[in-house]
């Protein structure tokens, strides 16, 4: 039995197949937080009936610590990622699943990237629980688990001890969200600014949107603002409010505001409150949810800048 004080486990599974940026962007991560000090033990389990692992890229893993040798307790995580062939790799190692359901009925942290969410999926653990996986393979999860609340427009999703993201660059974001989770805001930052890795996205941002694009910069003070603005998007936002949360004056904060994303906080709210409104009202939403959600003072308001924008793509 490892003691109370001993470090904290980071755990990949590596199956055949593999996805490289599903294995090797979350990992990266969590060194750069060992490196810096985080009590962090980074394991790679071999998850294959082989004895060296091939990635789906043909790079190809060996000396791989076994899976009947792994010794994990509540709290640590293991990481799941995405694979080529994902049904036809579990059909294949079937008799895996029962340590899925031994892992999360014992607390693990179970983190599937991409289409590694399919082996929670089969092993039972997403009856009635949202979940998310790369945008391409949505339906087919939701065809083949119809118990499953599938998350269409989501980065990553949290569901108890089950931590699931959309894939690819997405299980960085993934990672340095529990970063923040085990250790705050400030190594979460400091990790991405290490890794240049500057989107910082939270798990309620959009899979694919265009306003992705004004995050893509290296202002760590505007990420947090911007943040809060996708935070508080149903509540009266004013520039106290973002000076405040940032500790920096209003004509600071302007300042920096439109020299990062060229807009300024005004502009930036509006559009993020009519992208919103768009996207909610594709789904079926009332207008009057719609206007109270996105923090309009009435549907009238709502109505007149849907027009305008409706006008403005001719």
């Amino acid at each position: 039995m490892r003691s109370k004080n001993s470090n904290k486990k980071i755990v990949f599974l590596v199956p055949q197949k593999v996805h490289l940026l599903d294995l090797t962007g979350p990992a990266h991560v969590f060194y750069e937080a060992k490196d810096a000090g985080k009590p962090l033990d980074i394991v790679f389990v071999n998850f294959s009936k082989t004895t060296n692992v091939s990635s789906s890229a043909g790079l190809v893993f060996s000396d791989l610590i076994s899976l009947d040798t792994l010794d994990v307790k509540a709290g640590d995580f293991i990481i799941i990622p995405g694979s080529e062939n994902i049904l036809k790799v579990i059909k294949q190692d079937y008799q895996f699943l029962k340590h899925f359901k031994y892992w999360s009925e014992k607390g693990i942290n179970l983190c599937s990237i991409c289409v590694g969410v399919f082996w929670l999926a089969e092993a039972g653990l997403l009856k009635s629980k949202k979940s998310t996986t790369h945008w391409r393979y949505l339906d087919t999860l939701k065809e083949r688990y119809p118990e499953t609340i599938v998350q269409k427009e989501n980065l990553f999703v949290i569901e108890d001890n089950l931590f699931m993201s959309a894939g690819v660059s997405s299980g960085i974001d993934l990672s340095l969200f529990i970063l923040e989770k085990l250790y705050g805001y400030n190594i979460a930052t400091a990790i991405s600014k290490e890794i240049v890795y500057y989107f910082r996205r939270a798990g309620g941002d959009p899979q694919l949107s265009k306003y992705l694009d004004y995050k893509n910069h290296k202002d760590v003070s505007i990420h947090r603002a911007q943040d809060y603005i996708m935070n508080n998007l149903n509540k009266k936002i004013t520039h106290h409010d973002l000076a405040t949360e940032l500790n920096m004056s209003k004509r600071n904060l302007s300042r920096k505001f439109k020299n990062t994303t060229h807009l300024t906080i005004g502009e930036y709210i509006k559009m993020i409150r009519l992208e919103r409104a768009k996207h909610l009202l594709s789904k079926g939403n009332k207008i009057h949810i719609i206007a109270n959600e996105c923090g309009y003072k009435s549907t009238n308001q709502l109505r007149e800048l849907l027009k305008i924008d409706a006008m403005s793509e001719y």
